[in-house]
């Protein structure tokens, strides 16, 4: 399959934000989200053989490992990937966009969905059947822009009853809505999320790769 990069960090985002974490980056994706901070990934890597991945992960010695994009899942290969990994041990999260199904991801992972508010301009490329995939561990994510979109991911997370299916994480776009404001209103509400910070740009810079 096609690799962007493999590389070890701090995991910024999700609720494994703060642990070393090992990230598989495959290339490619099928959206065009407003406010993408990977855009690099759309074309960038190389093809490498499943079992030079797996050796790759296992140099690092760090027991979570997260399969991302670009959307991994466009790559059918992803699949057998990440059960491999599991096989070998890990904890899997997988960071997927929501327009591609989750349905035969392997159950041992950990689902991080996104959901692209209107704001992302790809809210009409999701799959919303896999919301009836998620479990209790897994998680769905919002990237917010402004008030117009923390209002409609209230109403889809009242109209899904999404809290009662997984985790579920409000981000906010950065350089368009600042957590302070964010956190106001998710508190003012007292909305059933947890805030996303992307933990690693604040320790390594916005734009820094690899980390």
């Amino acid at each position: 399959m096609k690799v962007c990069e493999i590389f070890a960090s701090i995991q910024g985002e999700s609720s494994y934000a703060g642990l070393p974490c090992v990230f598989v980056r495959l290339t490619g994706c099928n959206l065009r989200c407003s406010y993408c901070d990977t855009a690099y990934a759309y074309e960038e890597g190389r093809e490498m053989p499943e079992t030079e991945i797996l050796k790759a992960v296992n140099s690092y010695g760090i027991k979570l490992v997260e399969i991302t994009g670009g959307e991994p899942l466009i790559q059918k290969e992803a699949l057998s990937l990440i059960g491999r990994i599991l096989d070998n041990g890990f904890t899997v999260l997988l960071e997927t966009n929501g327009s591609e199904s989750i349905r035969d991801v392997d159950k041992r992972a950990v689902v991080i969905m996104d959901i692209k508010t209107p704001k992302s301009g790809m809210f009409e490329k999701m799959d919303l059947t896999n919301l009836k995939h998620l479990r209790l561990h897994d998680e769905v994510k919002f990237v917010v822009m402004d008030r117009e979109d923390y209002e409609w991911v209230k109403e889809f997370i009242k109209d899904y009853a999404l809290a009662d299916k997984c985790k579920i994480l409000l981000s906010p776009a950065c350089g368009s809505l600042s957590p302070e404001v964010l956190s106001h209103w998710i508190i003012e509400d007292r909305l059933p999320v947890r805030l996303n910070l992307q933990l690693h740009k604040y320790i390594y810079g916005h734009d820094k790769r690899g980390v």
